[in-house]
């Protein structure tokens, strides 16, 4: 039996108007009455993550959510952290140098600054719109080498993104997690930090083993949990590799691919 079920965000819980439909709610409230945690694993900062929780009615003592890519997991009311694996400074330093010799946008988040950029760009408001959040105007020399950050990302045009990341040193690989999230979107996290390190220790924090978690996503960034949990699921909208190492795949975010995942491995309708 299930007792985890993980779910990504954009392309895969939302449907492409970032809605939950009523099927997919009463699929996750038939999975909840049998015991089953739904866990929302997002790349999203917790701010973006909490009217979605509030609406699936996740907000309780023994609920949990994955935000950040994994980086950072915690209680939902409580906002008790079980797991956190942030960068430094010095590494929104090393990246913005690397931004600019590649031409390509760049943002972070700052547990004290929010989402910040040295300059606003198209989807550093995508980003904000997103998630609700305010952007602020940070010159990144003023951030201090040892202060807390947790993400980094380049965002830009899909082809001017795809560009810079050809071209990137591989010394950035070693020493981070990187994951393209969406065409726009390229998020740099902890090297040991994401969806499936922060599935991993959301499970072993609750005594559960790997074979009883679901884990369903559609980008590049859901790989790590795709492939820990004992049934990784693709949407059908997904990533070609994400659909190489899946389990299953499902339907696409139009079509309700959440809901019939739940419906045939947990409901069993």
């Amino acid at each position: 039996m299930y007792k985890i079920i993980a779910l990504d965000m954009d392309g895969t819980l939302l449907n492409e108007d970032k809605v939950v439909t009523d099927r997919t709610k009463k699929a996750l409230k038939g999975a909840r009455e049998k015991g089953v945690k739904i866990v929302l694993a997002s790349g999203r900062p917790i701010d973006g993550l909490k009217r979605y929780l509030k609406e699936l009615d996740l907000v309780d003592n023994d609920e949990y959510v994955l935000s950040y890519n994994g980086c950072l997991v915690q209680e939902t009311k409580s906002e008790k952290i079980i797991c956190e694996m942030g960068l430094k400074g010095s590494d929104l330093h090393y990246a913005y140098n690397i931004s600019k010799e590649l031409g390509v946008n760049i943002h972070a988040f700052s547990p004290i600054r929010g989402l910040i950029t040295p300059k606003n760009s198209k989807y550093t408001e995508v980003e904000a719109d997103i998630n609700g959040i305010d952007i602020n105007i940070c010159d990144f020399d003023e951030v201090g080498a040892d202060e807390n950050i947790v993400k980094i990302m380049f965002i830009d045009e899909p082809e001017i993104l795809d560009a810079a990341i050809e071209k990137l040193p591989k010394e950035m690989y070693e020493k981070y997690y990187l994951a393209k999230s969406t065409p726009y979107f390229f998020e740099i996290i902890n090297k040991d930090g994401n969806k499936g390190v922060g599935l991993k220790a959301l499970a072993d924090h609750l005594n559960i083993a790997a074979e009883e978690v679901i884990a369903v996503g559609d980008a590049g960034n859901d790989l790590a949990m795709i492939e820990y949990a004992g049934l990784g699921v693709a949407m059908g909208n997904g990533h070609k590799e994400v659909k190489e190492v899946a389990k299953y795949i499902t339907k696409s975010n139009e079509e309700d691919g959440v809901a019939e995942v739940v419906e045939k491995f947990i409901l069993n309708i």
